[in-house]
């Protein structure tokens, strides 16, 4: 398990802005860049005191393009000008951002790790996460099969940041499909689970709501998942549907289809009181005494 330390960032209420920057991200990190920076521009004024969280889809600065693009983009888990440029975008906001993945290097030199970031308003990188499971799969679609692990190294930690009464789950896209990973986030304390995404269209058709609508409710968590949507460089099509939902399963933002944010303003008490009524957790016998 991998948790921030404490220190000064760690945010002392329970009254967040939610943010989900939903994109159609193209090879180029600067046009990308200057893409985020257009939309955290638009975004409403939050009121004084309250805190937000700007999360990002995954692949945001570089999504489809050459087949060792990512290889080419990556950097140091810390180091390094798209990292400074990503912390300096937080700093210039006054936000939390989640980017939701940047390559990061690894031991293997032909394989990247997919990870998503956490930087404070401070510029601070608090908590990172690498992408545990990789898309192999075949999908009815342009693309038809996907290789994720024939360029991505997989990660093997368990993230939740602590910012104070917020604890966040870090998790990314394919993630979504095995539920041991947010189990295992919940016993450490997760109430808001931040799933950045890239579904292809027809998985995303099928099972988008579906999955995600059920990890806010057997965790009795906040979700906030944005996504990528439309035609990429390279032809390969992404659902949308950015998505924040409540503790209840509730979809109380939908992005649809079209490039932009949507954003909730939250009360990490409405997660309190839920558990307080139904204890799933205390319920949950696998989890206790059968295994």
């Amino acid at each position: 398990m991998n948790q921030s330390p404490t220190s000064a960032h760690k945010v002392v209420t329970t009254q967040w802005r939610l943010v989900a920057l939903q994109m159609c991200s193209q090879p180029d990190a600067k046009q990308n860049l200057q893409a985020i920076r257009t939309q955290l521009q638009a975004l409403a004024q939050k009121p004084a005191g309250l805190p937000q969280l700007v999360v990002l889809p995954e692949g945001a600065l570089c999504f489809d393009g050459a087949t060792d693009a990512n290889l080419e983009l990556q950097e140091p888990l810390g180091l390094g000008p798209l990292q400074q440029q990503l912390a300096a975008l937080a700093t210039e906001f006054d936000t939390y951002l989640l980017v939701g993945t940047l390559p990061t290097t690894t031991s293997d030199p032909q394989r990247f790790a997919a990870s998503s970031l956490l930087f404070t308003p401070a510029g601070k990188l608090i908590a990172d996460y690498q992408k545990i499971h990789l898309f192999d799969a075949a999908v009815a679609d342009s693309t038809g099969r996907y290789l994720e692990s024939a360029k991505t190294q997989a990660g093997n930690k368990v993230t939740v940041a602590d910012l104070g009464e917020l604890k966040l789950g870090l998790a990314i896209c394919y993630d979504m499909r095995f539920p041991g990973l947010f189990q295992a986030q919940r016993k450490a304390g997760m109430n808001v689970l931040a799933l950045p995404s890239a579904f292809t269209t027809v998985t995303g058709e099928a099972h988008w709501h579906t999955l995600l609508r059920a990890r806010a409710i057997e965790n009795q968590c906040f979700v906030i998942a944005p996504a990528q949507t439309g035609t990429h460089a390279n032809g390969r099509q992404t659902y949308g549907h950015s998505l924040i939902i409540d503790p209840w399963g509730v979809v109380v933002a939908d992005a649809g289809t079209a490039v932009g944010a949507i954003s909730v303003d939250i009360d990490l008490q409405q997660v309190f009181s839920l558990r307080q009524r139904m204890p799933l957790a205390e319920h949950n016998r696998f989890l206790s005494e059968l295994l």
